[in-house]
Parts: C-alpha cells; sequence; structure tokens
C-alpha cells in the first residue's frame, strides 16, 4: 500500500455547538479500505470553517491549521512506521497508536533499556555481569536492526508481530553472520523482555507465537569413562598439568563449575552423621544454594592441596584461560582427540558420572540446581531425603569401583 492510500480529513460534530458558536472537530482516517473516527481533541468556530480547514490568518485559524497539519503528518508517518515491519495495517490500528502517542506509549527499545536498567541493579544479588552484557548486546542488535532494515530508531510494541522476529532472526544469521547457539541466545533474551511487558500489559499478544530457531545439533560434551580413566592414569611430563588435570576432574565428580570452585573453603565442608563429606555452598550464577556429596575421588584432591591456599581456600585455581590452555595439552597427551574446556567437566557429572552409577537424574538435577522452569517443574517433588538416599547408593557403587590418580613422582 501506499502512501497515497493514507487520508485524513477533518469536520465539525456540529450537533455539540457551544454557545460560543464552536464545535468539536473530529478526523477521519482512511488506510486503503478500512476507516476510523476519532476525535482531535480540540474545538473550531463554525464561523472560521470551510472544507476541513480553518480559513483565514487569524490567529486563531493558523493555530487550528498548525494543530491539523501535525495530526495529519503524525497518522502518515505512524503508518509508514507500520507497514515496514507489518504485510497489513488497518485504519483502527493507526488510529489507536495516533492516540496513544499523548500518553507516552512505550516503545521496544524504550522498555529495554528499563529492563536493562533494572536487571543492572540485581547484578551482584541474584544477576550476574556476564547475564547483563547479553542483555546489552541482544539491545544492541535490535536498535541496528531498526536502523539499518527500517530507518528507525525504535518501534511501538504494537508494531511488532512474528513477521518482525522472523526479519530480525534473517538479519542475525545473515547480516550479522552470528553463531546458531549465539542467536538463540540473543533471541532468548529479546524474548524475555516482550514477556515482561506482556506480563505488565503493554501488549497482549506474543510476536514470539510460533517461532522457534534452527539449532545445531547437540555435540557430546561429556567424556567417555575411557577418556576418564587415561586423564588418571597417564603420567605428565609438564608438572602444573598435574593440577590441571586435578581440578578437571573435581569439577567432573562434584559438577561444580569452574566460578564456584573459585569461591569454595573449608566452611563450605560438613561432616554427616554417617561420615559423608558435604560441600555446601552458593551457585555465583543464580545464587541457589547446592549441596554436593564428595565422592572418594574428590576428597582425596582436596586432601592432597589441603592447607596450601590462604584463607581457607580449598584449591589453588588457576585463571579460566590457563585452565583451558593447560586442558588443551592434557588432552593432546592423554590422546584425547577432541577439544577439552573446564566448562565439559560439569557435563560429566550431570550426564554420565551420576546417571552410570544408578542415581536418578531427578537426584542429579537437584544436586546441580539448574534453573530452568522445565527442569523446575520436573525435579520439584524431589527431597532433601530423597537426595541423601539417593547419594548414599551413589557413594557405595562409587567405593565399589575404585579410582586411582596417577601422581607426579616425588624427586628425591
Amino acid at each position: 500500500m501506499n502512501q497515497e492510500d493514507v487520508k485524513v480529513a477533518f469536520y465539525l460534530k456540529k450537533n455539540e455547538t457551544d454557545s460560543a458558536g464552536r464545535c468539536p472537530v473530529m478526523g477521519r482516517l482512511t488506510v486503503g479500505r478500512s476507516e476510523s473516527v476519532f476525535s482531535a481533541k480540540m474545538l473550531a468556530p463554525c464561523s472560521l470553517w470551510v472544507s476541513g480547514r480553518a480559513k483565514g490568518k487569524s490567529a486563531e485559524a493558523v493555530e487550528i491549521n498548525r494543530r491539523l497539519d501535525e495530526l495529519r503528518a503524525s497518522a502518515i508517518s505512524i503508518y509508514r512506521e507500520q507497514s515496514v515491519v507489518r504485510e497489513r495495517v488497518t485504519a483502527e490500528e493507526v488510529k489507536c497508536l495516533l492516540l496513544g502517542m499523548a500518553f507516552g506509549q512505550e516503545t521496544l527499545l524504550g522498555y529495554f533499556r528499563s529492563f536493562i536498567e533494572h536487571f543492572e541493579k540485581r547484578v551482584g544479588i541474584n544477576r550476574t555481569v556476564k547475564s547483563a552484557d547479553t542483555y546489552r548486546c541482544a539491545y544492541e542488535h535490535v536498535e541496528r536492526f531498526l536502523l539499518k532494515r527500517f530507518r528507525l530508531s525504535d518501534i511501538p510494541f504494537s508494531a511488532l508481530d512474528r513477521s518482525f522476529i522472523d526479519k530480525f532472526d534473517l538479519y542475525l544469521r545473515t547480516e550479522r553472520q552470528l553463531a546458531p547457539n549465539t542467536i538463540v541466545l540473543y533471541m532468548s533474551r529479546l524474548h524475555t523482555v516482550i514477556n515482561k511487558a506482556i506480563a505488565a500489559g503493554i501488549i497482549t499478544a506474543d510476536p514470539f507465537a510460533g517461532y522457534e530457531p534452527p539449532r545445531p545439533e547437540r555435540k557430546r560434551r561429556y567424556l567417555t569413562r575411557e577418556e576418564l580413566q587415561r586423564l588418571m592414569t597417564t603420567p605428565l611430563s609438564v608438572p602444573r598439568l598435574y593440577l590441571v588435570r586435578d581440578l578437571f576432574l573435581f569439577s567432573c565428580y562434584t559438577g561444580i563449575s569452574y566460578g564456584d570452585m573459585c569461591r569454595l573453603t573449608t566452611a563450605n565442608l560438613e561432616t554427616a552423621e554417617d561420615g559423608t563429606v558435604w560441600i555446601k555452598a552458593t551457585r555465583e550464577k543464580t545464587n541457589v544454594e547446592f549441596e554436593i556429596p564428595l565422592l572418594d575421588l574428590p576428597r582425596h584432591i582436596i586432601n592432597k592441596y589441603r592447607d596450601i591456599m590462604p584463607d581457607g581456600r580449598l584449591l589453588p585455581m588457576y585463571g579460566n584461560s590457563e585452565l583451558n590452555r593447560g586442558l588443551k595439552q592434557l588432552a593432546a597427551t592423554c590422546g584425547i582427540d577432541r577439544k577439552l574446556t573446564f566448562h565439559r567437566a560439569r557435563h560429566n557429572f550431570g550426564t554420565h558420572i551420576t546417571p552410570s552409577l544408578g542415581v536418578p537424574i531427578e537426584t542429579v538435577i537437584r544436586m546441580m540446581r539448574h534453573q530452568r522452569l522445565m527442569t523446575t517443574q520436573i525435579y520439584a517433588h524431589v527431597t532433601d531425603k530423597k537426595v541423601d538416599e539417593d547419594t548414599k547408593q551413589l557413594r557405595e557403587l562409587s567405593a565399589s569401583r575404585k579410582l586411582e590418580l596417577y601422581e607426579e613422582p616425588i624427586k628425591n
């Protein structure tokens, strides 16, 4: 539809003439075959009105015509903005936006900025800096998309529909050439913001309805038992790799992430009445408490490095990048022909270590404290007593499969 198909005409509502001979000015908006009537929220003297405008050059006539021209220009501008992101725009929709502008209608980027500001206030409490960074990156991509694709600095929420979401997805894939998993992340961040707007009553329909981004086939992230055995028993020529190996294996057999391992101290260790040693701490990422029973191998690693670090810290941690460089060397030395990163260790606990020893997956997830809604719904019924029972079984099974580490030879 062309701009010529959008028309705004004005007339007087003469059946409501006041004592001064003035009438309410009404607008008739036509978009294609659709039509809608609205109040211009102003009065005009019947004596000045000719063919939809005020005649003459009096100050009153000039002011009336100025306001009418502004309404006409605003309506056409709104239609133009809507039509670039939507296939069909009606006169009623343009009218709602035109009248809504007077009440400070929420826009996507304006609301997104407010969301980020609120999110950043919670960093360090129950949100992380990394998560805040991903929201800022998603915002910047949406901002560039609007400017490049539609030449708009912002867009009203009411203009969002499935077509907009699909176009943004395509933009990230083709023009930005982002990796599939990165696209999933940024689309998820945008969806979170829109869901907040829906919950606040700003919009009623979810433009993401029916949208499902193509996801790359997930590669196996955990190690096989044979690969873990090689890590434990292969002699290492570089002394520092023994620490790299031990830290990696500690995460494999506890499911504790790198960031949380850095924060562990002796205060996080508790011994139960049956002699089981537990690590009890709070996840840095989600601020959710977790409890992990220590199997023989991680207990051995803790004892190996006991009292080495100041302030009661349990383990001497390398920087994450240095650890990953060391793991690359470790994988080559142990004949593991794929990329080894520290984050893979946590996958071993959740998908290989505990399930292979017979612990139910719902108990594993409770130990790891995942935050996804689906996970919460599935595992919410798991009690602390069940965790305790299942981990006792895990401890017994683990003890029956004795694991030994090849240690660096002691130099005389």
